[in-house]
């Protein structure tokens, strides 16, 4: 049976990218491992921001689009989990986050794990999150300016909100072959108490591999801007996989992308019924196909079929602040 292997990658919006460069690498400690463009607009730009080598499951990357600040609402992405070691992460991040004048809760148990919840700038919403140790291996950043031992160990969970649940939960069980843990109040997440909160788990056990459903009947729906997620992408390991879920997601008959190629991974989209938007993503070839891994993300690079069109798409960029762990 085919089975997604966690989180591989969650892509949001940032219409203040230099302030985000800055608070990806200066505050979260995560390096920049690929600057580079949409490749559907190539006006924006694609910054994906990851452990040191860009392992699958610790991406976490944005769209630079000049646009309103998202409307929260439902059949939207709401919380994005950062995994830390354990509690004692959790208080040197409180301490760490004051420090750089970024509001933080106290420590809290969002679903039996230690949780630390924030926002960014432009109001994206943030959970660090204790997971013990479990989860895919990722590689500590040598040049962050956050401690190995706290250092963001990747994705997990992430929570969508919906209006209803069966028509979603139809496509999580049936066609993407997750299991359902449990459905608890939301008294012990940010959603707060009367909200019903499912649980859902891919292959593996760990934050890294739940994805978290709040029913919210009663919401508006969310007007998509900057601080929100865009969409989010599940990891299939290998190219075999990924031809048998293109396979799998044509015979059920779901609307779907077809395979598309981004050079650095292979991708499916396509909507769950409540409107937001899914990826499943390969893990390879990884973001050190076209460029060496000590100077990942330090110069904009594209993919073959954009590299006839560099000097247009680099004129219309916008300079971007230097990375704060080159700076002298």
């Amino acid at each position: 049976m085919l089975e997604l292997k966690g989180f591989h990658h969650l892509t949001a919006v940032s219409a203040d990218i230099g302030a985000n460069l800055e608070f990806c690498t200066g505050v979260l400690g995560l390096r920049l491992v690929k600057r580079s463009v949409n490749q559907d607009d190539t006006s924006a730009y694609h910054l994906f921001y990851a452990d040191e080598v860009g392992s699958p499951g610790t991406d976490l990357t944005f769209f630079d689009w000049p646009v309103d600040r998202e409307a929260r609402g439902t059949r939207s992405i709401v919380r994005t989990g950062l995994r830390v070691e354990d509690k004692a992460s959790l208080e040197w991040w409180r301490g760490w986050l004051e420090s750089h004048q970024v509001s933080a809760g106290p420590i809290t148990h969002w679903h039996d794990r230690p949780a630390l919840h924030f926002e960014d700038g432009e109001g994206q919403r943030l959970s660090l999150v204790a997971d013990g140790g479990t989860g895919p291996e990722h590689r500590p950043f040598p040049d962050s300016p956050v401690p190995a031992e706290h250092q963001i160990r990747g994705l997990g969970p992430v929570v969508l909100s919906v209006p209803e649940l069966e028509p979603t939960e139809l496509i999580l069980l049936r066609v993407m072959n997750l299991e359902k843990l449990d459905e608890r109040d939301g008294a012990e997440s940010p959603a707060g108490s009367g909200t019903r909160v499912h649980r859902y788990l891919m292959d593996g056990e760990g934050p890294h591999a739940e994805l978290h459903v709040q029913v919210e009947p009663g919401l508006s729906p969310a007007r998509p801007g900057a601080g929100g997620v865009h969409h989010v992408a599940f990891r299939t390991p290998n190219e075999e996989e990924y031809r048998g879920w293109a396979d799998r997601l044509r015979r059920l008959g779901v609307p779907n992308s077809g395979p598309v190629d981004r050079y650095y991974f292979r991708s499916l989209y396509f909507r769950e019924p409540g409107g937001i938007l899914f990826e499943i993503a390969t893990d390879g070839p990884g973001f050190h196909v076209d460029e060496p891994l000590d100077t990942l993300g330090e110069s904009v690079v594209l993919p073959p079929f954009l590299e006839p069109r560099r000097s247009d798409i680099e004129a219309r960029l916008k300079p971007l602040p230097p990375l704060p762990y080159l700076e002298e």
